[in-house]
């Protein structure tokens, strides 16, 4: 497996992932948003036998952080290391930069859902921690904002 930026025109094929997982993108004004996202903003993919299996996309959310936008792995992949594979890509990229902390927005635990256990389990594995759960997506869709605070990570707790 082999993770790269992505290069102009593989969005098709990131969109092509969610839509294969309606489990967890199963609304299509979001599945739309984040399609333009992954051709604006900084993506990276986990590519297979020269196939795109999926991908992770950053937003800068201020200086000293960075936001997992959106991040899809086809469901044949899952539990084979590529969503590990992709955080920990952009953790090392991010170590370059002034970026202190990643967050990342999920299906918060009031709302039962085994699919979003699962990613909240999988982010929590990989560091992430549960700061608040609010009414972002509005009522009936509670969003966790997770944290992770990369900083300790490097072993460095100096701002630059």
């Amino acid at each position: 497996m082999l993770i790269r930026s992505m290069t102009g025109g593989e969005g098709a094929a990131c969109e092509q992932i969610m839509r294969l997982l309606p489990k967890w993108f199963g609304i299509e004004e979001a599945i739309v948003e984040y399609a333009k996202a992954t051709e604006t903003m900084e993506t990276y993919v986990a590519e297979s036998s020269d196939a795109v299996v999926g991908f992770i996309t950053l937003n800068r959310r201020s200086p000293v952080s960075a936001e997992i936008h959106v991040m899809a792995v086809r469901g044949e992949f899952h539990g084979r290391g590529v969503g590990r594979a992709l955080v920990e890509y952009i953790e090392v990229a991010l170590a370059s930069r002034p970026v202190e902390y990643l967050q990342v927005k999920t299906l918060g635990p009031s709302l039962p859902n085994a699919e979003y256990e699962h990613t909240r389990g999988f982010y929590q594995h990989m560091g992430f921690q549960p700061l608040e759960e609010n009414e972002l997506w509005g009522k009936g869709m509670p969003c966790l904002i997770m944290v992770k605070h990369l900083a300790c990570r490097r072993g460095s707790f100096t701002r630059t």
